[in-house]
């Protein structure tokens, strides 16, 4: 029973942010470019669940780019409402639209001129009605069986901040290095403070052939390492190619390959990076190529070692802290 129960709020929720999910539409870009617009910060604020909620995505904001902080409505309306200059841009948070200390701030807020989004499910509410973008969290039910305490609701409104968090990462070219300055005491902040060369595979842990080996002795290096690359060197070891598991592909999509060389498969000059530089380059490498595994390289391009994506973050630990 308990575990049926379990289930049955989680498929709640996953409908909830479903639902949130197909009503994205142009508000959502709007509400994107304005933020992008915006020369100040962007102000969150929202009482009680939505309050807290706000409260997340204000972390999650300022961890991925976007300078924000969260205002309290009440604290707002004794004093810290002199926190609010003309350039920031106010995301208003408030399921039902109708809360009074909230839009009790938005009254005053409006005077001044600084627009407002609005996350709630009433495009006809009170606080729709002071803003400039609606952005609708409405869900089908809440997960309370007797349909009082937010959960449905907070969640795919937390969901639809998120949306918006990494929209804006997109649109600022927030990148791996940028991460790791706003989380310098955090785990992926430490990975990627280390060197290249302390987190690259070498020696036999390296599927490398040289270039006279022939293609069956590549695929069987591939095959043994199963870490979907072997590096190909030339004479001293310098780095001349790669072989990934999508040549493989497609090769065996295109054809046959009866006859063919390493040399007329793999790829030449494949992207590298120096030893010297840290995991955070690495991986900012990688996602500008959009790769998951770069050779890293001396000074003369020799060959030193390679790296995986999964080195960088951690076997395992695929996570992103934000």
């Amino acid at each position: 029973m308990t575990v049926e129960l379990a289930r049955e709020v989680l498929q709640v929720e996953a409908d909830g942010i479903l639902a949130v999910r197909d009503s994205v539409g142009d508000e959502f870009s709007r509400a994107v470019d304005l933020i992008m617009a915006c020369s100040s910060r962007l102000i969150v604020t929202g009482i009680g669940k939505s309050g807290l909620v706000g409260q997340k995505i204000t972390a999650t904001l300022n961890s991925t780019g976007t300078p924000s902080f969260f205002l309290h409505p009440v604290e707002a309306m004794h004093g810290d409402l002199g926190m609010v200059s003309p350039t920031d841009v106010i995301l208003a948070i408030s399921y039902s639209g109708e809360t009074a200390e909230l839009n009790a701030l938005l009254a005053s807020i409006s005077k001044r001129k600084v627009p407002i989004i609005a996350m709630t499910r009433d495009a006809g509410s009170t606080l729709s009605g002071f803003a400039v973008i609606t952005l609708n969290v409405g869900v089908p039910k809440e997960a309370c069986p007797l349909g009082l305490a937010p959960t449905s609701s907070t969640t795919a409104t937390l969901a639809l901040g998120d949306a918006l968090a990494v929209a804006l990462l997109k649109r600022k070219q927030f990148k791996a290095e940028d991460f790791r300055r706003n989380h310098p005491g955090g785990s992926l902040g430490e990975r990627l403070k280390i060197s290249v060369s302390e987190v690259m595979l070498t020696g036999t842990e390296m599927p490398c052939v040289g270039e006279q080996a022939s293609l069956q002795e590549a695929l069987a290096t591939l095959h043994e390492k199963n870490l979907g690359a072997v590096m190909v060197t030339g004479t001293g070891g310098r780095l001349i190619g790669i072989l990934t598991d999508g040549d493989i592909r497609r090769i065996v999509i295109g054809g046959t390959m009866a006859d063919l060389q390493l040399a007329d498969v793999m790829t030449r000059g494949p992207v590298s990076i120096s030893c010297n530089l840290l995991a955070a380059d690495a991986l900012s490498l990688m996602q500008e190529h959009e790769i998951t595994i770069l050779a890293v390289v001396g000074k003369k391009k020799e060959l030193l070692g390679m790296l995986h994506l999964h080195d960088l973050l951690g076997k395992g630990e695929f996570r992103f802290l934000i």
